[in-house]
């Protein structure tokens, strides 16, 4: 790569991350120049919703939105609300698909995840959190980790005024004394830290934090790692009916799941894909649940399945599993979002769920 060539691309992308040496500039700056386009387009349709203005409404419509959001607060309070009538919640559904503009995407995702809700019924209670009962072992899993989190972020060094590292000590620290039979597990880590880099609040990214592991993911990060366990195991069922000859192959080389995709899902992807593929993701599990992380696990593996089909030895599958999560695929994050809701066809929560509880009392009965 030529130096100029380089250079029309900061070294440091918007979030603090530096880019890596292999960093391809050219077919970066081929898709952000579309990308850009679409954003500031996106960025101004959201603008009117949030401020009510994006949604058709009858008088009676209009009647109930002024009684309802006559005490909202800030943005989230319109959203909050226009989530209640059917046709909103199918708009706002749509409106996430295609992605939250970076400056709205602190707010969208604590009205859309709960969290706003949870934060303004417990006024203090994260500030009481952290003056507590101290906890040596807690404090020092999560110090243990806090150099490892995100050694490429300049946001997170030391010699970086202020660092994030204190933050993100705060929110885990919090979060392991809020939800005791979690503590605190490695990959909270790397989650917490991408929710600080967009909120840039404590307490909002703790909320944001629960509602990911109290809630959307339940069980992944527990001692026993059931619900995280569970998941993986639910993959395989889906690739087995989705893609069987990938299924197949698994099995032919004994290759279990958690060896190719418990990162994928334990960190929800980060450190795995581009960042702002990583974001539009959660864009949409903060609306819509687990069952993205599942359309976007069987779309890396569809996308590449006759590459995968390739690998002879578990060493070799494990290496192609690696490679599917690079390359202009993940980086054109608005096309890969098309793609996670059409290429792996019909995936209801409901077809999750059963999945789930055969899956899990499989497990449970292995021990």
């Amino acid at each position: 790569m030529e130096p100029a060539e380089r250079s029309r691309v900061p070294r440091i992308d918007p979030y603090g991350f530096e880019r890596p040496e292999d960093f391809d500039a050219a077919a970066y700056e081929e898709f952000v120049s579309g990308y850009l386009v679409t954003l500031a387009r996106r960025a101004a349709k959201w603008s009117r919703l949030l401020r009510g203005g994006g949604v058709p409404r009858g008088r009676a419509e209009e009647k109930w939105r002024e009684r309802k959001l006559s005490g909202a607060r800030g943005l989230c309070g319109p959203l909050v609300q226009l989530r209640r009538p059917l046709f909103s919640r199918v708009l706002v559904k749509r409106y996430v698909r295609k992605g939250v503009p970076l400056e709205h995407r602190a707010r969208v995702w604590m009205a859309l995840s709960g969290a706003q809700a949870q934060m303004d019924q417990n006024p203090g209670y994260y500030h009481r959190l952290l003056q507590g009962e101290r906890n040596p072992r807690l404090e020092d899993a999560i110090r243990t980790d806090l150099n490892r989190t995100f050694p490429d972020n300049v946001k997170f060094r030391k010699t970086t005024e202020p660092c994030l590292q204190k933050t993100l000590y705060n929110v885990l620290l919090a979060y392991g004394h809020h939800n005791q039979a979690v503590g605190y597990c490695q990959g909270m880590n790397f989650i917490a830290g991408y929710l600080i880099l967009i909120t840039n609040n404590e307490e909002e990214s703790f909320w944001l934090l629960d509602a990911l592991v109290g809630r959307i993911l339940p069980d992944y990060y527990t001692p026993a790692m059931l619900g995280l366990k569970t998941d993986q195991e639910v993959l395989g069922e889906l690739v087995r009916a989705k893609l069987p000859a990938v299924g197949a192959l698994m099995e032919q080389l004994g290759v279990l799941w958690t060896l190719v995709v418990s990162r994928w899902f334990i960190c929800l992807f980060v450190d795995v894909l581009p960042v702002e593929t990583v974001l539009r993701i959660w864009d949409c599990l903060f609306n819509e649940g687990s069952k993205i992380i599942f359309r976007v696990a069987l779309t890396l593996i569809k996308q590449h399945q006759e590459f995968i089909l390739e690998a002879t030895s578990i060493p070799d599958i494990c290496d192609k599993f690696k490679q599917i999560t690079k390359g202009s695929f993940v980086m054109e994050c608005h096309t890969f979002m098309q793609k996670i809701f059409s290429e792996p066809g019909s995936l209801s929560m409901a077809t999750v769920a059963k999945l789930r509880e055969s899956c899990r009392a499989r497990l449970l009965a292995q021990g």
